[in-house]
C-alpha cells in the first residue's frame, strides 16, 4: 500500500518522494565533500645565468 500525495496537481507516490529525498541528500553531500578546484601552481624553470649580474637582472 503506497500513500498518494496531491502534488501540484499530481498523484504522487510516497516511494517517489522517498527516493527523491534520498538522492538528492546523497547528492549534496557528494558534492559538498568534493572539495574546491586544485590550484595549479606556476612552476618556473631554473634560471641558468652565466654570471651574478645576469641572474639579478632576470
Amino acid at each position: 500500500m503506497v500513500v498518494m500525495y496531491n502534488i501540484m496537481g499530481r498523484q504522487v507516490g510516497s516511494h517517489y518522494l522517498a527516493l527523491g529525498i534520498l538522492t538528492s541528500l546523497f547528492a549534496g553531500i557528494g558534492y559538498a565533500s568534493s572539495g574546491g578546484a586544485k590550484k595549479v601552481t606556476g612552476s618556473t624553470p631554473p634560471i641558468n645565468a652565466s654570471s651574478k649580474d645576469e641572474a639579478d637582472f632576470i
